[in-house]
């Protein structure tokens, strides 16, 4: 089905190539890797798909394993025991596992926001006034411990409510957040593409804080606060450096492949079951977030400030602990993948 759609006039498969020198550059130390996404059919995961989907991976010299879990803890929880080798996940776990002695370092950015809104239920949406309402409420996040928690704790502390005195609950994905919503099990839901949008155009919910776009995020922290990453532990990543480095050219290529894509384009190279039931609404996911995709997948020492901010401000175990930030990330990687597509 891919190869007879189009990007920009040309085949998609001459675009994708296939496995070959061209993009292959050192041998890999091991083609096959195991990376756990918090979320897959999370839009916000779109590029690692894309990477996959239209042979960036293969051309690169790689066969991983992608592998679904249920949130952002339970993907670094996989990544900590062994079970994973790379993670697509917060930029947030690399400062966090930082604080607790344990390296772990993103190498591409490929989310410059966290892509997430908290929605109220319609029956709760009319008493709501401000954060301070969202007291005595229980709202469901994708995993305990996961970002989008993390994000209405800082909401409701700066509103002077205690985060003990909300009842989170773990709902998954973007379909365990729209059933959660639909059966009244929770007030409220903080979640992400393309579950945001079939909720709003149907009328169940009301936002009230809204990361999807720059605009929003900056109102919220004050800044882009850097989110979708791949990272890895650093004793991977110095063991595996060629590895590494054929892992975020895919990325970087799947980057810049969104970024001069279409909407019609990048909802034809994803699986078809992501635009069901209804394609007009997928469509409006994307339309509506595009800029939530870092166009290079470069970190910024800023973006970590912001990041850590936050999460000593949530995160009682980061309070009057000092982080290098600096060790939470590295572009070395994404600037020479940067160099070889520009030299194709």
């Amino acid at each position: 089905m891919l190869q007879r759609r189009s990007f920009l006039g040309l085949p998609l498969l001459a675009l994708c190539g296939s496995a070959n020198s061209a993009w292959a550059g050192n041998s890999v130390e091991t083609s096959r890797v195991r990376v756990t996404i918090g979320g897959k059919a999370f839009l916000q995961y779109a590029p690692v798909t894309l990477a996959e989907r239209l042979g960036f991976f293969r051309d690169a010299g790689l066969d991983p394993e992608l592998l679904d879990v249920s949130g952002g803890s339970k993907a670094l929880q996989a990544l900590v025991a062994g079970s994973a080798e790379l993670t697509a996940g917060a930029f947030d776990h690399t400062i966090q596992m930082h604080a607790k002695g344990q390296k772990i370092a993103g190498v591409v950015l490929f989310g410059r926001h966290p892509t997430f809104a908290l929605a109220l239920r319609k029956e709760k949406a009319a008493d709501y006034r401000d954060p301070s309402s969202l007291r005595g409420m229980k709202i469901g996040v994708t995993a305990l411990g996961s970002q989008t928690q993390f994000m209405v704790e800082y909401i409701a502390l700066r509103a002077g409510v205690s985060p003990t005195d909300i009842s989170f609950v773990s709902v998954g994905g973007g379909t365990g957040a729209v059933a959660a919503i639909r059966n009244g099990a929770v007030d409220a839901v903080v979640t992400g593409e393309p579950a945001l949008t079939a909720l709003t155009s149907a009328g169940d919910v009301k936002l009230v804080a809204d990361t999807r776009t720059n605009e929003g995020t900056i109102g919220i922290f004050g800044g882009l606060y850097p989110s979708g990453t791949i990272y890895a532990r650093s004793d991977f990543i110095e063991r595996n450096p060629d590895t590494l480095q054929a892992f975020v050219l895919a990325m970087v290529r799947a980057l810049q492949w969104i970024d001069r894509a279409s909407v019609d384009e990048i909802a034809d190279a994803l699986p078809e079951e992501w635009a069901k039931p209804d394609r007009n609404v997928f469509l409006a996911s994307i339309r509506g977030t595009r800029d939530m995709f870092s166009p290079d997948g470069r970190f910024s020492a800023e973006g970590a400030g912001i990041a850590f901010q936050v999460l000593s401000t949530v995160d009682p175990q980061l309070r009057g602990v000092k982080v290098d930030l600096a060790e939470t990330f590295t572009n070395r990687f994404v600037e020479k993948a940067l160099q070889t597509l520009a030299s194709k």
